[in-house]
């Protein structure tokens, strides 16, 4: 620490201390590369919320392990939007809305705002509904209470947040730890055929059109908007750089804990389906529902891997409905330029999953249509990540290179299109070859 400057006076403070120290040689060993986790531990948890439980649990019950590559190829393209959506905001210093903003005409932003907007209210009505569910069958009590204690819950894990990043850094990370847990421990309870799923990881099989509009649906649905926009607003300011060498060393660093952190993530897809497929794809094949599987688990795998089930889905439910509410004010103030108060952005937000139990409507079609609306929003971000990310102007030397390009297209193209595929067939147009 230099002479004259006080001791960081809190967690934030030192942790992005230790950041400085590490970039300049003062400190080494894995305390040091500590320091820069927690943005893709964040972004994270968009790729194992509620919406994922209920595909996933459906490819496994009716297509066994052989969709496991699917959720392998969503998992790669998802790795490498968020290492571009991270490196955008270490670089520039800003976020990805804000960019938007310098670059784009009014109208253009305006119009990318009301969208953004939109897709966060999507994505919180599926993460919020999903903690509530799981809290309702958990302690066997009315939908409405449970959306009540998720408010609750979630809302004072927001508070955190005024105490920095890292407090809530850490509470992220926990709650993801608790879900890979239940999901490791699924896997010991469950009977999986290891072999078999191996197999399928690398083979990539579709048996029927069932098949191929489920594995449109996990791929066209798992890059999710709010978390291409909120990547770039966690890395923009967190460790401050000084030149260039110090910008690529945190650009390296944020590679390998996305690669680390969607590892993780992708793992626990992998074991949704396995545990899925050994416990209902023989005679169950029909499960499509969060509820359905928890009440046939019971009798399968016993009471013990039923609650670690519900356990996980509430950890996901109430972090991911957290990471939702900060990208809606991310996306609000990188758009537009000013925030509203937490509590307001956390009420508006929940209104819709209210509506949609209050006046009777299926959950599980609830949660399908906000898919559609998270589907028709993420073109939008996708495509100016990759441009943005792939101009010297913006970017210096850490514009994207050809083959890193190449492949940002590639990706961002497979999952537009099966996005339109998804859409299409939602609304019940034929898509030939699907």
């Amino acid at each position: 620490m230099d002479a004259g400057r006080p001791e960081p006076n809190d967690l934030s403070d030192r942790t992005r201390a230790t950041a400085k120290a590490f970039l300049r040689g003062k400190h080494t060993g894995p305390a040091g590369y500590l320091a820069f986790a927690g943005p893709a531990v964040v972004a994270s948890i968009a790729y194992i919320d509620p919406g994922n439980f209920a595909t996933n649990i459906q490819a496994g019950a009716k297509y066994g392990y052989s969709l496991l590559w699917v959720v392998l190829l969503a998992n790669l393209i998802a790795m490498q939007f968020q290492s571009l959506s991270a490196k955008l905001g270490i670089v520039t210093g800003r976020n990805l809305a804000e960019t938007c903003r310098e670059r784009f005409p009014q109208p253009l932003v305006m119009l990318m705002w009301v969208v953004g907007e939109v897709a966060a209210m999507a994505t919180d009505l599926a993460e919020f509904l999903g903690g509530a569910i799981g809290l309702a069958l958990l302690f066997n009590m009315p939908l409405l209470a449970g959306m009540l204690v998720t408010a609750v819950v979630t809302y004072g894990i927001l508070m955190i947040e005024s105490r920095g990043f890292r407090p809530l850094e850490l509470i992220i990370g926990s709650l993801v730890a608790v879900i890979a847990l239940c999901y490791l421990i699924e896997m010991f309870i469950a009977p999986v055929d290891w072999e078999l799923a191996a197999r399928h990881l690398v083979t990539p099989q579709l048996a029927d059109e069932g098949a191929v509009l489920l594995a449109v649906g996990i791929i066209g649905a798992t890059v999710m908007p709010h978390a291409v926009y909120l990547h770039s607003g966690l890395t923009q300011a967190r460790i401050p750089t000084r030149n260039e060498k110090e910008v690529a060393e945190v650009v390296r660093i944020s590679n390998q804990e996305v690669l680390l952190a969607l590892a993780v993530a992708g793992l626990v897809n992998m074991a949704m389906v396995m545990m899925a497929s050994s416990a209902f794809h023989a005679g169950h094949s029909d499960v499509a529902e969060i509820g359905t599987a928890y009440r046939t688990l019971t009798p399968l795998l016993g009471a013990a891997a039923a609650g670690i089930f519900l356990l996980s889905l509430i950890a996901s439910g109430i972090s991911s409905s957290v990471v939702g509410t900060m990208a809606g004010q991310m996306i609000m103030q990188g758009f537009v330029g000013f925030r509203i108060p937490i509590w307001v952005r956390r009420l508006v937000t929940m209104v819709p999953a209210f509506v949609v139990v209050a006046i009777g409507i299926n959950t599980t079609q609830a949660l399908v249509v906000s898919q559609v609306v998270l589907s028709i929003a993420l073109p939008l971000p996708m495509i100016t990540l990759v441009i943005f990310t792939s101009r010297r102007d913006i970017m210096g030397a850490f514009a994207n290179n050809p083959l890193t390009n190449v492949l940002a297209v590639v990706g961002a193209t497979v999952v537009l299109l099966l996005n339109v595929v998804l859409i299409s067939q939602t609304f019940g147009v034929h898509v030939p070859g699907f």
